[in-house]
């Protein structure tokens, strides 16, 4: 049985579209050097986000390690002391910047089978992160928001 969608529900939908990341971005981002131990990684994502991006210096992006990179070092049998970020990351991961607008952000994490996406200003310098969660609380609060 199919449902229909009332016309401010559509409208709202197209209102979201037009978002831009940095609306639901999170800014305050745990971020780790390429040095950084897969152990610390792992505490680092059990306090926050499933996705740990990976930095040098000057804070440019240059990796990121997730949960299932994690994982994928177990199966090796690698000892999380002794592999560093370096080691398991995924290096020039896929990222946005901050006026990406929510349907190319859709697109990107669905395609890709993103869960987290960096984003980044000039120079690849990382200002914050977006999940999945991000897009989904959002919309919630910019329904609540509308109506």
């Amino acid at each position: 049985m199919k449902s229909l969608k009332n016309s401010s529900d559509v409208q709202l939908q197209k209102g979201f579209d037009h978002l831009t990341v940095a609306r639901f971005m999170v800014s305050d981002v745990q971020a780790a050097r390429s040095e950084t131990t897969a152990s610390q990684i792992a505490a680092m994502m059990l306090e926050g986000f499933g996705a740990v991006p990976i930095v040098d210096p000057t804070q440019r992006l240059i990796g990121i390690v997730t949960e299932h990179d994690l994982l994928a070092s177990l199966e090796k049998n690698q000892k999380w002391g002794e592999v560093s970020a370096r080691d398991i990351m995924t290096p020039n991961p896929y990222s946005v910047r901050p006026d990406t607008d929510l349907a190319t952000l859709l697109h990107v994490l669905q395609v890709s089978n993103l869960i987290h996406v960096p984003v980044v200003v000039a120079e690849e310098k990382l200002v914050g992160i977006v999940a999945r969660r991000d897009i989904l609380r959002a919309y919630l609060n910019y329904w609540v928001e509308s109506r």
